[in-house]
């Protein structure tokens, strides 16, 4: 059953993909022209687990793995590699790092479990070119989890804080650098720095940053919009006063 309705999905992007009767959209897109619908479907995914709709879900899940097919579709014309290949990739990889169940590997705990991952992601690493303790983290995942990530790779070959305090100190310099910045380029570095500085500061508190300020952002918007609900059609003629008794209404509310 499984593979008919694969074999269907593969039939139809074919069919979409067919130079002579396709559908002329699908026939000029490329890899660059539709990887920020890979992204975009992806964020969808999230969405829909997080506010627990099962029916969305299997319909986003649809749409991502129709993104999967159609790289796969793209990369087959071009004679680089086709669906079968990527599907024997990951199978292949997920043998491979988890020997703990396909081979004699013993595991003795979840902490021992994630170390041995993270030794063989690294001896995959060596295999490329880019030696880097740095290598593989993706240019373009959100620039909070990158940098998080960024930061984990440094921290696991030594180049770290040994303390909370150093991070919290540098987080401090980084808000006067930004303070004393002189012009809109000092300013965007400084930003940057910053932002870095804080992601640092979450890492060493175990915080997830991208979820830490997802939250954030949750709740300034559960504000806000109370703030509306309440003022109603006279809350863009409110005064700054006004609104900052109604910010306070709202935080009264529990929001």
């Amino acid at each position: 059953m499984i593979e008919n309705v694969i074999a269907s999905l593969l039939d139809i992007m074919v069919k979409l993909r067919d130079p002579d009767t396709g559908c002329p959209w699908d026939q000029l897109q490329t890899f660059q022209s539709i990887a920020p619908y890979a992204i975009e479907e992806a964020y969808e995914v999230a969405d829909a687990i997080e506010r627990n709709n099962m029916s969305d879900l299997q319909d986003e899940l649809g749409d991502l793995l129709l993104q999967v097919v159609f790289h796969s579709q793209i990369a087959e014309d071009a004679g680089i590699f086709d669906f079968g290949d990527v599907v024997s990739a990951i199978c292949d990889k997920m043998v491979r790092r988890h020997p703990h169940v396909f081979g004699d590997t013993k595991v003795g705990s979840a902490s021992k479990l994630k170390l041995n991952w993270e030794e063989i992601k690294s001896g995959e690493r060596l295999l490329n070119n880019d030696k880097s303790a740095l290598s593989g983290v993706a240019i373009a995942l959100p620039a909070l989890l990158r940098a998080q990530k960024i930061q984990k790779r440094a921290a696991r070959v030594g180049f770290d804080w040994p303390d909370i305090a150093g991070a919290q100190d540098k987080l401090t310099e980084e808000i006067a650098e930004l303070s004393e910045a002189q012009n809109e380029t000092d300013r965007f570095e400084e930003m940057g720095d910053l932002l870095f500085a804080v992601v640092n500061v979450a890492r060493h508190y175990s915080i997830d940053a991208e979820a830490a300020l997802k939250a954030g952002t949750k709740k300034f918007e559960a504000r806000f919009r109370y703030m509306e609900q309440i003022a109603g059609d006279a809350f863009a003629e409110t005064s700054l006063a006004g609104k900052e008794h109604l910010w306070q209404c709202a935080k009264d509310a529990k929001l």
